[in-house]
């Protein structure tokens, strides 16, 4: 079920009477129980777009439609009870502990002195566990790692019960680990809630993996749609973030450098090795080529250079070393 969407919407900036275009004629469409990735370059408009879409920037001309009603001419209070919003700003608090936190997600439907019901309460237990925080309700927020503070973040917007969540850049600041244990979790929570869950992020090769779709926003003013895959063999991606000193790599889903590749050197074999025998010899200057005269097979627990054996990248990239010093002399 589409939850919302966009109708020929146009997002930017007005200044003194000026506007500024990002992107337009949008035609966006964001589901029940999916998890989309909202990637691209710097610049393009990803935040203009979270930000337009939960109603904290006007849009330039289009709609955003919520439910089938028009964003704009709803309230404050009936945004809030269905669009929950997480920025990248730390949120530091003194003395607030985790479960202080969640409670403001329950702020739309409390009274105005802020007083929370039974049913509140369920609702923050509820988001808590789901976001695996129960250890830490009673801990406070400034005496918690980066990760464990995006995911208490997280809870107060599953406790706000909107049926869209919109997340800016959530794995910002986070290490590996805490990186795609957020971008599980989000999988999972759009699967398992059925809410529908956008964010943008830097992190390409985990929105290609944890992401039921991604809108890749390009430097043109173009926002394309898909299914991760989809946009990988269409060559979209590789459009997207086209540059002189990188390019996307399909066969990975990572970026790879452009090396200056000014010597050939023929590679079979293994190819789980092979991946990364490339990519040594790629950074040392060397291109694989059928017909080049010097010959790498790559085995199972070493590689073979010119029927010489070889035990490491490093011994390898030593001896060709070798070779090209023999052969100019």
């Amino acid at each position: 079920m589409c939850i919302l969407s966009t109708v020929d919407l146009t997002i930017g900036y007005s200044k003194k009477d000026k506007e500024k275009v990002v992107q337009s004629n949008l035609n966006l469409e964001l589901y029940a129980g999916k998890l989309i990735g909202l990637i691209g370059p710097n610049g393009v408009g990803k935040s203009t777009l979270l930000r337009t879409l939960s109603g904290l920037q006007k849009p330039l001309s289009g709609k955003v439609l919520l439910e089938n009603k028009e964003l704009s001419k709803l309230s404050h209070q009936e945004k809030a009870t269905k669009i929950a919003l997480v920025l990248t700003d730390k949120i530091d608090i003194l003395n607030a502990t985790v479960y202080d936190i969640v409670c403001y997600g329950r702020y739309p439907y409390s009274n105005w002195l802020g007083n929370l019901t039974d049913k509140d309460h369920v609702y923050i237990e509820q988001a808590i566990q789901m976001v695996h925080l129960e250890e830490k309700r009673n801990e406070l927020l400034n005496e918690l790692s980066d990760g464990e503070r995006q995911r208490v973040m997280i809870a107060r917007a599953l406790a706000q019960d909107t049926p869209v969540i919109l997340l800016d850049e959530p794995t910002s600041f986070l290490d590996v680990s805490n990186r795609i244990e957020i971008m599980l979790l989000l999988h999972k929570l759009a699967h398992q809630t059925q809410k529908a869950i956008l964010l943008s992020t830097h992190e390409l090769d985990l929105a290609l993996q944890a992401a039921d779709g991604i809108w890749l926003m390009d430097k043109n003013g173009k926002t394309i749609c898909g299914v991760p895959e989809d946009l990988v063999f269409n060559g979209s991606f590789a459009r997207a973030f086209a540059s002189e000193y990188y390019f996307f790599n399909e066969a990975n889903g990572n970026f790879s450098m452009n090396f200056s590749l000014n010597k050939q050197v023929a590679v079979t074999g293994n190819k789980t090795r092979m991946y990364w025998t490339l990519r040594a010899l790629a950074r040392a200057g060397f291109e694989a080529k059928e017909e080049a005269s010097v010959k790498i097979l790559v085995t199972e627990d070493g590689w073979i250079l010119n029927d010489e054996k070889i035990n490491s990248i490093g011994e390898l990239l030593d001896k060709l070393t070798e070779l090209e010093k023999s052969n100019l002399s």
